[in-house]
């Protein structure tokens, strides 16, 4: 085996790239914090740790905010901090709607994040000199508060993000892994029935896309550069499973399409189309539920 097709060659690319794009402001932020599902994650831990982190701690004055039972200032301290944390709500669905507009580089994600804390320490200055009659000077009680905010925020962020980037390179290096095996057998993919029975093997070079039939699956392929189909019982679901880490992608309820034969992704009213690069132009839906998949995947093939 040449020394560069080994899984040992290919780990050290990766961490060598990874490092070389951690200190490299300008790159695009990973897709992967910009997910509905780690964007839910981070609100949801986010707000956890305030709740625990003000109750324990004790920031902002909290301890004399109300002359009440331990469990009935919990309570109250909830709300607030809940309150609190919908600027955090409000600025990561702008910020989701905004990446899919425009790139969002690693120094505009810092300098977001760092107006969060100022706006969410804002927040609880107003809310002690406004509600509890705080009787500090406002720039000072500003100050304490915004550092205290950036303890609630950014120890969580910075938790989240780099477990994100660990569950992310596993992912990647497993589908370099499968890639290899993928080589390693000729160039072919082999498909499997209901039973787990192999019935087909195609050359992954000639696979255009698979679509599902109640329960059956197409397998539309090239032969002789004119397209052609396979009948295969089983179900998109299983397939996806077995071909995950390869060229073959999920991108539709009832389509897998090979990723190297995408020419081109066009955006329409009704969502995105993938364009595939065959004599007879064909033209795949992609549904919002795969638009991040879809997306992650042509990111890492750049």
């Amino acid at each position: 085996m040449n020394l560069k097709d080994s899984p040992e060659h290919f780990c050290i690319t990766f961490v060598q790239a990874n490092l070389r794009g951690m200190f490299d402001l300008q790159r695009q932020i990973p897709v992967y914090l910009l997910t509905k599902k780690n964007i839910l994650r981070l609100i949801l831990l986010t707000a956890a740790f305030a709740l625990v982190f003000i109750n324990v701690y004790a920031p902002f004055g909290v301890e004399v905010w109300f002359s009440v039972t331990r469990w009935t200032l919990l309570l109250y301290s909830s709300i607030i901090i809940l309150t609190g944390v919908l600027v955090v709500v409000i600025s990561r669905i702008i910020m989701y709607h905004s990446s899919h507009r425009v790139t969002i580089r690693l120094w505009q994600y810092l300098l977001w994040v760092l107006a969060e804390v100022f706006f969410m320490g804002l927040f609880y200055t107003l809310y002690q000199k406004l509600i509890l009659f705080d009787s500090r000077f406002f720039p000072d009680l500003l100050v304490t508060s915004v550092q205290n905010t950036a303890l609630v925020l950014l120890l969580p962020y910075s938790v989240l993000w780099l477990y994100f980037s660990w569950a992310e390179n596993k992912k990647r290096l497993e589908m370099m892994s499968n890639e290899m095996s993928v080589d390693s057998g000729q160039g072919m993919t082999h498909f499997n029935d209901e039973r787990g029975v192999m019935r087909f093997s195609v050359k992954t070079s000639h696979l255009l896309y698979l679509e599902a039939a109640d329960n059956y699956i197409y397998i539309h392929y090239l032969d002789n550069n004119k397209p052609a189909r396979l009948l295969l019982r089983n179900n998109l679901k299983k397939i996806s499973l077995d071909l995950s880490g390869s060229v073959m992608v999920r991108c539709h309820r009832s389509f897998i399409v090979n990723s190297e034969k995408v020419m081109l992704i066009r955006r329409e009213k009704d969502g995105l189309l993938l364009e595939l690069d065959v004599p007879d132009t064909l033209h795949i839906p992609v549904s919002k539920t795969y638009i991040d998949l879809i997306m992650q995947k042509f990111a890492n093939l750049q």
